[in-house]
């Protein structure tokens, strides 16, 4: 039996790279005058690099299609107005988001990674007078 999932291989994107044999650099890029971006564009990245990018993404596409494979077309709907919500759940602008909600429908309350550990609130920089703040997003300063 088939649930039709989307391929699980990552697929490599390839940038603009070429091979030149009369550059006398031999296509290296010279860090110090173009920077670390535009070298970082010119590489070739390993496939498993976007396909962590994309980790999360992937994972809630193929439960939506396991959802609606196994109980219909209602349960991925249901959940996506639930995530929706979720999201819009506002805070004070001076306070840290913590998206507990948000963690508990996709299931990242339960993993642990570096976003949790070098994200801390007590190592935020953000920090400002919540009066002016709060008086700036209502457009009142």
């Amino acid at each position: 039996m088939s649930f039709a999932l989307p391929s699980v291989k990552p697929k490599p994107q390839l940038g603009n790279v070429g091979f030149n044999s009369e550059d006398p650099n031999f296509e290296v890029p010279n860090m110090m005058m173009s920077g670390f971006s535009a070298v970082a564009q010119t590489t070739i990245e390993h496939p498993l690099i976007q396909s962590e990018r994309i980790y999360h993404k992937h994972q809630q596409n193929m439960n939506h299609v396991v959802l609606r494979n196994t109980q219909g077309l209602h349960a991925p709907l249901r959940l996506n107005m639930e995530l929706k919500s979720a999201k819009k759940v506002g805070h004070l602008p001076f306070l840290q988001r913590h998206n507990v909600m948000l963690d508990s429908l996709t299931g990242r309350d339960i993993e642990i990674g570096p976003e949790d550990i070098f994200n801390s609130a007590e190592f935020s920089e953000a920090m400002g007078q919540p009066h002016a703040m709060v008086e700036k997003q209502l457009g009142i300063l």
